[in-house]
């Protein structure tokens, strides 16, 4: 399965929410399950990021965000997101 989340960041706060992005996706890629993933700036509208990653199993991605580093780290920047669905077969 493959989550996307997708996210609004002004243009001044950028480079703080890249490293911001990079951490969280560090955290989920050291979660059994993780197959992999990548984050990015929209081309068209550069406040507009995504955060997409690959599991194994929707089972596989729930435990890895109820983590406790995960809870620490990546649902700050998940609460972030824009509110649509995210998780995909």
């Amino acid at each position: 399965m493959h989550a996307i989340a997708r996210f609004s960041c002004p243009l001044a706060q950028a480079g703080q929410f890249r490293a911001d992005l990079a951490s969280a996706h560090k955290v989920l890629s050291g979660c059994p399950g993780y197959v992999r993933g990548e984050f990015g700036q929209n081309l068209d509208d550069p406040t507009l990021w995504s955060l997409v990653t690959h599991w194994e199993s929707v089972g596989s991605y729930r435990r890895a965000l109820s983590s406790t580093p995960a809870k620490l780290e990546v649902m700050p920047i998940l609460a972030r997101a824009i509110d649509e669905p995210g998780a995909y077969e």
